[in-house]
């Protein structure tokens, strides 16, 4: 028998995303650290980087940095990455020298349509 509780849970769950858009990174040996020890601090939560580095093309609006997305499985997950000890201690890392802005995001669902948003 189908469990019907743990399959809408899954069907709810919805990728979450931490997206970040950087500029004036003063690229030193704490950024550097940060770098190298961000990935532990993801892992525990399930996130992945989705865009980081590459070629990144402005099209409108000044943008004169990087932008950043990494996945988690949930909001919940992103959240807790965030909050994690181990992220908040390299946090200053980044936030010391670096200026943008970060936001968590929830994936808006696989059948959205733009005027969903008037709702």
């Amino acid at each position: 028998m189908k469990n019907v509780n743990a399959t809408t849970a899954q069907e709810s769950a919805m990728p979450a995303y931490a997206i970040a858009h950087l500029h004036d990174v003063d690229v030193n040996a704490e950024i550097v650290e940060y770098l190298q020890r961000i990935d532990a601090t993801l892992a525990p939560f399930g996130g992945k980087f989705i865009v980081h580095g590459g070629k990144q093309t402005v099209l409108e609006g000044p943008a004169n940095g990087n932008v950043i997305v990494i996945e988690f499985p949930d909001s919940a997950a992103a959240q807790g990455w965030y909050d994690s000890p181990a992220y908040r201690e390299i946090l200053p890392l980044r936030t010391e020298n670096s200026v943008g802005v970060a936001v968590l995001a929830e994936h808006c669902g696989d059948d959205h349509v733009a005027t969903d948003v008037l709702s």
